[in-house]
């Protein structure tokens, strides 16, 4: 069952999918799917091979930003952000809630200007809470407004 939640008019995060989710995504104009989960978290996730499989086989793009336990840095903020802006379309991002896929947009957003309230809003719209790295936000807003 999908769960792809609308964080922009090109952006959607989603709970872990798998490789029967994918013509939904396809059915919904995804173009591509970033999967920023790593494989073996869960032994019920299929693998990123197995959704980048499905992926192509649909035709739609894929690359894999994974988020450990140890976080994020600004690696892959900076790996998020050239995914969405070379993305051909509508974008699907994937972990096992939607949190590190919303967390991880809401930080390549800010480092591109945009105001940390609206980020904010939109994850709230779509159920997550970006709440423990707002700071991180704010702070990458005002740098790309400096």
């Amino acid at each position: 069952m999908t769960d792809f939640r609308r964080l922009s008019d090109s952006v959607f995060a989603s709970p872990q999918i798998m490789p029967g989710d994918i013509a939904a995504a396809k059915a919904a104009g995804i173009a591509l799917v970033i999967n920023n989960r790593p494989d073996g978290e869960a032994e019920d996730q299929p693998t990123g091979a197995e959704i980048e499989n499905a992926a192509h086989e649909a035709g739609l793009d894929y690359c894999a930003i994974p988020v450990g336990g140890a976080g994020f840095g600004e690696v892959q903020v900076e790996a998020m952000a050239q995914a969405l802006d070379a993305a051909d379309g509508p974008v699907l991002a994937y972990c096992r809630s939607g949190t590190r896929s919303t967390l991880l947009w809401s930080l390549a957003q800010a480092r591109e200007g945009r105001d940390p309230d609206e980020i904010a809003a939109a994850a709230q719209a779509a159920g997550y809470d970006i709440t423990p790295i707002r700071p991180a936000v704010d702070m990458l807003a005002a740098r790309a407004r400096a």
